[in-house]
């Protein structure tokens, strides 16, 4: 393999499926000239050192966004911080030292691409420096997502917060290529579920702040549970997710909990506690809303966790995973 590159930049939050078209891009011009894809991306985002306190919440942390870089056919993940001092250069000088560093043959971006101070480098801006130090800057259009409205919404990572933020989780999917997942560590929580019946993993509230949160309600998706059996490092199970303030008991702060379905053992006895659980939020099942008591509250427990069985054994609560190469794990039955 050369030492040449195609480069790709951005801040790729999800990624979504504008990324991926972006990566697909790079890798089909990379082969022929035995190159390597590089996407550069920045953390944290640089809005988070120029407007401090307005940046968005995020998608998916660092770790996930780079894993998904690599699936989604990247060779390598550079990652820039966005120092006061970086953010100051101006787009000749930015793209200057990265082309000085990967030698790329083509620099592949999306219509929104933006670089240097102010952003004011552009398409035609990084289309004049490749022709000054021999490379090809090549547009991707926009990729358009079909979603449950019957809308073709052009895809970005800003829609994808406006949809989850709603728990319009599926066609969150649509535009990530798979699932919109949270991941955090699981904490001791009341033990409500428990004393229903219904045991849950709760999902540490500090680790997932940063991160958009799904609209309170009741969602069906897959748990990704770590070592717990079988000798295998990473399971999957079905699982009904609550994600809300628990209404029927007056609490107000966020809580994020799954019920995992059919675990070869009890759910407490798989002793969680401090390990990472990442939860993929695949279908919007009802809204949160306070039942007249715990009997009524534990009786439509059941009914979605039962509507959770029914999708997952016509295989239908995660249609997009089903067809993505990047959601690797076979789900318990």
């Amino acid at each position: 393999m050369s030492d040449r590159t195609v480069l790709t930049l951005g801040n790729f939050d999800g990624p979504h499926v504008g990324h991926l078209a972006i990566l697909n891009k790079a890798r089909s011009l990379a082969e022929p000239h035995g190159a390597r894809v590089v996407a550069i991306t920045f953390d944290p985002p640089p809005i988070q050192v120029l407007r401090p306190g307005q940046e968005p919440p995020m998608l998916v942390p660092i770790d996930q966004r780079i894993a998904r870089l690599k699936r989604g056919g990247a060779d390598q993940v550079q990652v820039l911080r966005p120092t006061p001092e970086l953010l100051a250069q101006s787009a000749e000088q930015f793209m200057t030292g990265l082309v000085e560093e990967h030698h790329p043959v083509a620099i592949v971006e999306g219509p929104d691409f933006r670089f240097g101070k102010g952003r004011e480098g552009d398409m035609q801006k990084l289309a004049e420096l490749g022709k000054q130090h021999d490379f090809e800057a090549v547009l991707v259009p926009r990729v358009e997502a079909p979603l449950s409205d019957l809308q073709l919404a052009p895809v970005s990572s800003s829609l994808v917060r406006w949809l989850v933020g709603r728990g319009r989780v599926a066609d969150a999917a649509a535009c990530l290529g798979q699932p919109f997942s949270l991941t955090a560590e699981v904490v001791k929580g009341e033990q409500r579920g428990r004393q229903l019946g219904i045991p849950t993993a709760n999902l540490d509230p500090q680790q997932i702040a940063p991160f958009i949160v799904p609209a309170d309600g009741v969602y069906a998706g897959v748990a990704e549970v770590p070592g717990v059996s079988d000798g295998n490092e990473i399971q999957a199970y079905a699982a009904a997710i609550s994600i809300g303030v628990k209404p029927t008991f007056g609490r107000k702060e966020l809580t994020v909990e799954a019920h995992l379905l059919d675990t070869p053992t009890p759910l407490e006895a798989f002793d969680l506690y401090g390990k990472k659980l990442t939860l993929h939020v695949a279908r919007w099942v009802r809204d949160q809303y306070p039942f007249p008591g715990v009997e009524a509250l534990r009786e439509q427990l059941l009914r979605d966790i039962e509507q959770t069985r029914q999708w997952h054994a016509a295989g239908t609560m995660m249609p997009i995973a089903a067809e993505s190469s990047s959601y690797p794990f076979k789900v318990k039955a």
